[in-house]
């Protein structure tokens, strides 16, 4: 016994004889600590585990540095399935005397069986996950995976109280004792087992005995019988009398001993064989279910990193595909911009309605928008005669298009609206070509314009299509608008020999 000051082997003496300080104390602690390691093993001998843990842990408090009342606490740990705890108290062993010690040896045969250790860490993972499922409400789930825990690790008492609760919320009484007495040959007084079994006791009003079915291999009570029956009072014990038996009576005692071995054979091989092949085919389920399980993992898994990869190609494809707009929307405006300076406008504006201005970038997007203000009067002509032309050829489509993108750069031109409306109504849009009339009918209001337009909302006009187009328009062409419908200032008459005269003028031109 050292001295835990200075480190000096301590005498008989009330003190240290180095550096004189009282030691008095760390003896009676040391001795304590010996008294409680010496309690904890003869409680772990007769497989009291928990009463031997609390023993071991209280030598430990008085002296730390006890390596065998650690090295038996871990023992204790591990015979009651807690390897992890088990492992710690090893390896502050180790730390603590390297040289020497037992712990060494068992951290070392631990680790020489990687299938072992697979196996802990995969009970303590199905164990933890059991423990959540029943959390979440899944008590089937964790009644499973707490079935395959203890087949593997079949020591784990926390396992055995966690399936006994299972069994105790589904009121299976009799499933939750059995899982209890199992749990009760590991560690006799673990007081959570013992407090389950009270409580399933007061339930079920059946006492539960933690003793074997057969008392022992004593003699039978009728053999105990037979002995008392024979002692006749007076202090002498009476020899049995002996019976000579016939041949019929020895061979028929022969007949049924073989009848009731044959029967015992029956009862007890049979069942074991049964069980041992029934565990077999349990053992191969579970295997295949696992094997399943992780197939089914990395096929998902392989899965996901398609769907990523295929996520991935499809951005570059957009990338790409946006890039390649935004490049042509730049060449087109720099074709734009250089017909400008050669003042050829026509090209400019060619070029300008292939310009999607939302790829643009804030420099290029007030380029683009100072370009277009230069070439939108050539622009809106250009759509404008083409919505017309195809117009006139019945290519009600086409001309939709050029007009509809004509009205987005000058919405007030009465033509193009008219020539809209119309293309809308010969297409078979009425729903457009009654909102354009209703345009017409609220940017010229008062005029006959509009007159006309909310006779095609009513469905009374019954004009034909091109006399009411060429009617309409006053025969104008480019946007110019007549004034003289709009303003009101001459009278009805001259305003219709007017249409009249352009109506008539436009038919000999159609």
């Amino acid at each position: 016994m050292n001295c835990m000051n200075c480190g000096a082997e301590l005498t008989e003496s009330a003190y240290c004889p180095k550096c004189g300080c009282d030691v008095v104390v760390q003896k009676q602690a040391i001795v304590l600590s010996g008294l409680y390691y010496n309690q904890g093993l003869e409680k772990a001998c007769v497989r009291d585990l928990s009463g031997a843990i609390d023993q071991l842990k209280r030598s430990l408090k008085f002296n730390k540095l006890n390596i065998s009342a650690r090295n038996l606490l871990g023992l204790v740990y591990f015979e009651t399935g807690e390897v992890v705890a088990a492992l710690s108290e090893w390896v502050i062993s180790k730390n603590i005397m390297p040289e020497n010690n037992r712990a060494v040896e068992y951290i070392e045969q631990l680790q020489s069986d990687p299938n072992k250790l697979d196996i802990i860490n995969h009970t303590i993972k199905k164990y933890n996950q059991a423990l959540q499922s029943c959390r979440e409400g899944n008590e089937d789930v964790a009644m499973i995976q707490l079935k395959k825990v203890l087949a593997q690790n079949p020591k784990l008492i926390k396992g055995y109280h966690l399936l006994a609760l299972l069994h105790i919320h589904y009121e299976q009484y009799e499933k939750a004792r059995r899982v209890l007495k199992k749990a009760a040959k590991i560690d006799k007084t673990n007081t959570t087992t013992l407090r389950f079994l009270k409580e399933i006791d007061e339930v079920t009003g059946t006492v539960t005995s933690l003793e074997p079915r057969w008392g022992g291999w004593g003699r039978s009570q009728s053999e105990k019988e037979e002995n008392l029956s024979s002692y006749d009072g007076t202090g002498v014990i009476q020899p049995a009398t002996f019976r000579e038996t016939s041949v019929v009576a020895t061979l028929l005692n022969i007949g049924i001993g073989l009848a009731v071995g044959i029967a015992i054979v029956w009862f007890l091989a049979m069942p074991a064989r049964v069980q041992s092949v029934n565990r077999t085919a349990n053992e191969r389920v579970t295997e295949y279910s696992q094997q399943m399980a992780t197939q089914s993992a990395e096929l998902n898994q392989a899965q996901e990193q398609i769907k990523e990869s295929e996520e991935t190609v499809q951005t570059a494809n957009d990338q790409i595909e946006q890039a390649k707009v935004q490049a042509e929307s730049y060449q087109n405006l720099i074709t734009a911009f250089n017909a400008i300076q050669n003042e050829e406008y026509t090209t400019a504006a060619n070029a300008m309605t292939a310009v999607n201005r939302d790829v643009l970038d804030t420099d290029m997007q007030t380029i683009y928008d100072s370009i277009l203000s230069n070439v939108s009067n050539i622009l809106f002509t250009k759509l404008y005669e083409a919505g017309v032309n195809a117009f006139d050829y019945a290519n009600y489509a086409e001309a939709i298009t050029s007009l509809s993108q004509a009205k987005t750069i000058n919405g007030e031109d009465y033509s193009t609206l008219n020539y809209l409306a119309h293309a809308y109504r010969l297409s078979g849009d009425t729903a457009n070509a009654n909102a354009t009339f209703q345009e017409i009918v609220d940017k010229f209001p008062g005029t006959k314009r509009a007159t006309d337009a909310q006779a095609y909302i009513d469905g009374t006009s019954t004009q034909s299509s091109e006399a009411a187009v060429t009617a309409e328009t006053g025969g104008e062409t480019g946007g110019e608008e007549d004034t003289s419908a709009e303003d009101g200032s001459q009278d009805d008459g001259s305003a219709q020999d007017e249409s009249q005269d352009n109506t008539s003028d436009e038919e000999e031109e159609y």
